[in-house]
């Protein structure tokens, strides 16, 4: 089973729009709201290609009720700890003339009981959890050094814990040596501390976080593929070129595959690959956190992964 934390959940509401400014009324053409948050993305990916999931953060209010009720009919195995406060929403307004502009609300505050119930959440999935994923920000009331305890408590039950998050969270939990960390190129320099603007760059990076204690990192080059070190092995991975339709949550699709296949026993190789194609297959849907089994397994077989030497 794959344990998925999601501690800074949101309903996202997405609003289509012909035009939009600052200032003025402006008609919504179309209204779309879902479970979102970058861990429920992981955990309907992976339960889409057929692992069995639990998914634990915060729930509250209105917005906690319907997060539930999509978290069932994903046949996600719902470990959230019910709050006081408000499960946020973030808002997306977006149209074929408009430029994307969002709204992130900051979360509700999380007080110490609620955390104390989320740790005795977090010691079971330790215990019933090959892989554990974490992805997100962190709400109110939770320092940024959270994601460390819970990397080494992980760490301490030999669980492998995929971290996705950014910021301070991210700097703060590198010391504890999370399993794999997927940052993006601003966050790789940030934790380096250099500019990294060719690809050798991110071979010493990626060199850099491995002797750091990151067994499994993967760095994004866009259209160029990727890069990879797992176990001290480096490894160039490129994808077929596709038409997309949707590319967000086509990371958090990544991380999913990353998951499933580690929680399957697969090679690295075979990791790469299967992950590749996960984030892929997303990028082709309307849907966010989204993908279709037949896809996944046609695209596996067009992922190239090679090692370097």
């Amino acid at each position: 089973m794959i344990g998925t934390i999601t501690l800074n959940p949101s309903v996202d509401i997405r609003y289509t729009v012909e035009e939009f400014s600052i200032g003025s009324v402006t008609r919504v053409k179309q209204v779309e709201r879902t479970a979102g948050g970058k861990g429920l993305n992981v955990s309907r990916v992976a339960t889409l290609v057929g692992e069995q999931v639990q998914a634990a953060g915060f729930l509250g209010g209105a917005s906690g009720d319907f997060i539930r009720s999509e978290i069932k009919k994903s046949d996600i195995f719902d470990a959230f700890v019910q709050i006081q406060g408000e499960t946020r929403s973030c808002h997306n307004i977006m149209g074929e003339s408009v430029s994307s502009t969002e709204l992130l609300e900051p979360g509700p505050y999380i007080d110490s009981q609620a955390l104390e119930v989320f740790h005795q959440t977090y010691e079971r999935m330790l215990s019933e959890c090959k892989v554990i994923t974490a992805s997100g920000s962190l709400p109110q009331g939770i320092p940024q050094t959270y994601y460390n305890q819970l990397i080494t408590k992980a760490n301490e039950k030999g669980v492998r814990f995929l971290l996705d998050t950014s910021g301070e969270s991210l700097k703060a939990a590198v010391a504890a040596k999370p399993f794999f960390l997927k940052p993006n190129h601003e966050e790789l320099e940030i934790l380096i501390g250099k500019k990294v603007s060719s690809e050798q760059d991110i071979h010493e990076a990626l060199q850099m976080l491995s002797d750091k204690g990151i067994s499994f990192c993967v760095i994004s080059m866009g259209k160029k593929g990727s890069m990879a070190i797992v176990d001290g092995e480096k490894y160039r991975v490129t994808f077929p070129a596709v038409q997309a339709v949707n590319t967000v949550g086509s990371g958090d699709s990544f991380v999913a595959g990353i998951a499933v296949a580690l929680s399957r026993g697969y090679n690295a190789e075979e990791t790469l690959a299967f992950a590749s194609a996960c984030g892929t297959a997303n990028a082709l849907e309307s849907q966010t956190g989204f993908v279709q089994q037949e896809t996944v397994d046609f695209l596996k077989q067009q992922v190239k992964v090679e090692k370097i030497i």
